[in-house]
């Protein structure tokens, strides 16, 4: 019960505190912070509109959050999640691109799996890299991100640019069958369901399946992985793919959903962002998604402090990374005995008088006594 109520309170005193810390910040700069936060809740949830864009910032924020949390689950820890949403969506486009595909749901399904594919085997790369040579993953997840944008920018502005987007080089545009349409007439589309199912399904299989049990097992204590013979290599490998696999759908939803193409707008900073989401959730798929939904009504509201308050629309990212510094500091805490701390704090009130004891006075020298 203690440790799930710090599970809870601690992720959430980090935010708290981070907006506390990004009013202070604001108020520099002469803007009053209550404003900011009114702004803040307004722009987020403050009416249908608001509540759509938060939802559609929300789907690519929970694939890419999965990215990190399912090789967290096996005791890594994994940054790349950029590389291979933008790899997810120059897949998505490429495929749709180089083959005739059914201009139905079999070919939206077909663009997501090369998205799937394409960010699986980069983040598995990352897991293989740490197994069998050595390296840190966090390091070589981080290097590979920057390869992949760089591979990315390299084809759009080359080999694959439709030689019709001059100003902005993309893609050519996806066909209308292949796109994702929106759910109900809302400005939401689907990738939303496709994000909350991915969630639920991670969820599951790491509590109810052999193998998720035995990704839990490997990361939690990989010398008892060892003497029961858990393949930690393969299992490893697994969980990178799964959630590589999970920010490359983010990237070919974005593609079908949002931009219809593969462009530069693609690189927005949500597989960064999916690391915070993460850290927050402690790397819990089923958490993922309220914390997800939080943090993009956060990157939803950015517009609205630029036009009413005159602060940068990127002002939202301060936030993210003042509260992604706060959950960092607040797990040093979780572990922390706090017992010593309050006894010690308790010896500072009233105490009992302690008497005095007065010795007898010496006799000069040469007096007797």
């Amino acid at each position: 019960m203690r440790d799930a109520l710090a599970a809870i309170a601690l992720p959430t005193g980090a935010i708290v505190a981070a907006l506390g810390v990004f009013g202070l910040i604001v108020s520099f700069a002469g803007v009053d912070p209550v404003a900011v936060w009114v702004l803040l809740f307004k722009g987020a949830f403050g009416d249908a509109f608001s509540w759509q864009n938060t939802l559609q910032r929300a789907a690519p924020l929970m694939l890419t959050a999965l990215c990190v949390a399912l090789p967290a689950r096996a005791g890594l820890t994994v940054i790349g999640g950029e590389g291979a949403l933008v790899l997810g969506g120059l897949a998505c486009a490429a495929l749709a691109h180089a083959l005739p595909l059914p201009a139905n749901a079999v070919g939206t399904v077909l663009v997501c799996a090369a998205g799937a594919l394409a960010g699986g085997l980069w983040i598995a790369l990352a897991g293989w890299l740490r197994q069998v040579r050595g390296i840190n993953e966090t390091i070589s997840s981080l290097l590979l991100a920057y390869v992949a944008i760089g591979l990315f920018k390299h084809l759009v502005e080359g080999p694959l640019r439709d030689p019709a987007s001059l100003n902005k080089p993309s893609t050519p545009a996806l066909g209308d069958g292949l796109l994702i349409g929106t759910i109900a007439g809302s400005d939401v589309h689907w990738g939303l369901v496709v994000g909350t199912l991915a969630c639920l399904l991670a969820g599951l299989w790491l509590r109810f399946t052999p193998s998720g049990f035995s990704v839990c097992v490997v990361g939690g204590n990989p010398r008892a992985a060892q003497l029961v013979g858990l393949p930690a290599t393969r299992l490893i490998v697994l969980a990178c793919a799964l959630g590589g696999a999970a920010a490359g759908v983010a990237g070919a939803i974005e593609v079908a959903a949002v931009h219809t193409n593969a462009n530069a707008s693609l690189i927005a900073g949500y597989g960064y962002a999916g690391i915070l989401v993460a850290f927050i959730a402690r790397h819990q798929p089923l958490a993922i998604i309220p914390v997800a939904i939080l943090f993009g009504g956060f990157g939803a509201a950015g517009s609205l402090l630029q036009r009413r308050l005159g602060l940068p629309d990127a002002s939202v990212l301060l936030l993210q990374g003042i509260a992604f510094v706060l959950i960092l500091a607040s797990e040093a805490l979780r572990e922390r005995d706090w017992k010593p701390l309050l006894a010690a704090l308790g010896r500072f009130g009233p105490s009992d008088p302690v008497p005095v004891v007065l010795g007898t006075p010496e006799a000069p020298k040469g007096e007797p006594r």
